[in-house]
């Protein structure tokens, strides 16, 4: 049995982030710590596990087998380390719990400022810690522990983890007052994808889901541009650049600010799904199992 007394927390959170960086130097550097040190740390390391833990290369180490093993162990250690250290923090300012949430441009840009206004008014003394993010990157947080809960779209690989459905809207056509298609009360998918795209990342749900929708039809989708948030996409929208499929709730938002026309789309699934992921509902802290049991109220 190995020693438990001989792992140190500095050296498992090195370990993690040398593994995730692929760089024993970019590990080194994020510790503020000498590359010699860095390295000393992990041969130790090594020498207590009894195994090798890393391939050393040129371009940087990967982690062996066994490498893999630990790094997703010690993920989870470091997660459980950062929210002992949260909650402490919290307690000394006062709050009652923590919630760490991940939420998709989508969720944020629609229904969640209104359910967060809901569980605030409800646990006016839980902190919530909510970092907008990809479905995928959302998806990885929790799988990591570093977050408990993330609004996800329905159209991400969600290996291991629960859901319940949070939220479903349709996606509308969104373009300039000038363009020729704003005149029309309902436009095929067909023919709405086949101008120009302004898109989040390609990586992203929603993008992945319009691409989906042009397939169908034998479309290939040209995204003129790529942005990080949906006040971006309409902006871009707004100067002619292209135009873009949204969520109903947020493409409202803008339609009046930017001179912006609505069109609804036919011919395809349009409808968009979100949902609440979690490792184990039975695992989540109260703060969390509060906001759950708020979206399926």
């Amino acid at each position: 049995m190995i020693n438990l007394n001989r792992f140190d927390l500095v050296t498992l959170r090195l370990f993690v982030a040398v593994v995730d960086a692929g760089s024993l130097t970019a590990g080194a550097d994020r510790f503020g710590i000498s590359l010699a040190a860095a390295s000393k740390r992990i041969v130790e390391l090594e020498q207590h596990c009894g195994v090798p833990l890393l391939v050393r290369g040129q371009r940087g180490v990967t982690a062996t087998t066994e490498g893999q093993t630990l790094h997703r162990h010690a993920i989870e250690v470091v997660a459980r380390l950062e929210q002992l250290a949260q909650a402490v923090d919290d307690l000394q300012l006062g709050a009652s719990g923590h919630l760490r949430l991940c939420a998709n441009p989508s969720a944020c840009g629609g229904f969640l400022p209104a359910l967060r206004g809901r569980y605030a008014a409800l646990h006016p003394q839980v902190r919530i810690e909510l970092e907008d993010a990809l479905s995928e990157d959302g998806i990885r947080a929790v799988q990591k522990g570093s977050a408990e809960l993330a609004v996800i779209g329905d159209n991400v690989p969600r290996e291991g983890l629960e859901v319940v459905l949070c939220n479903v809207d349709e996606l509308v056509l969104l373009v300039p007052q000038s363009h020729r298609l704003a005149q029309q009360a309902e436009v095929p998918v067909q023919e709405a994808l086949a101008y120009d795209q302004v898109a989040l990342a390609r990586s992203a749900s929603l993008t992945r889901k319009v691409i989906a929708a042009a397939e169908t039809t034998g479309l290939t989708v040209t995204i003129r541009v790529q942005v990080r948030s949906f006040d971006a996409m309409c902006r871009m929208v707004a100067s002619g650049l292209g135009v873009a499929v949204l969520p109903r709730t947020a493409a409202e938002l803008y339609t009046h600010s930017l001179d912006l026309v609505m069109v609804k789309l036919s011919g395809a699934d349009m409808e968009r799904r979100l949902l609440l992921a979690m490792r184990q509902r039975s695992q989540l802290s109260s703060a969390a199992l509060a906001l759950v049991e708020l979206v399926e109220s």
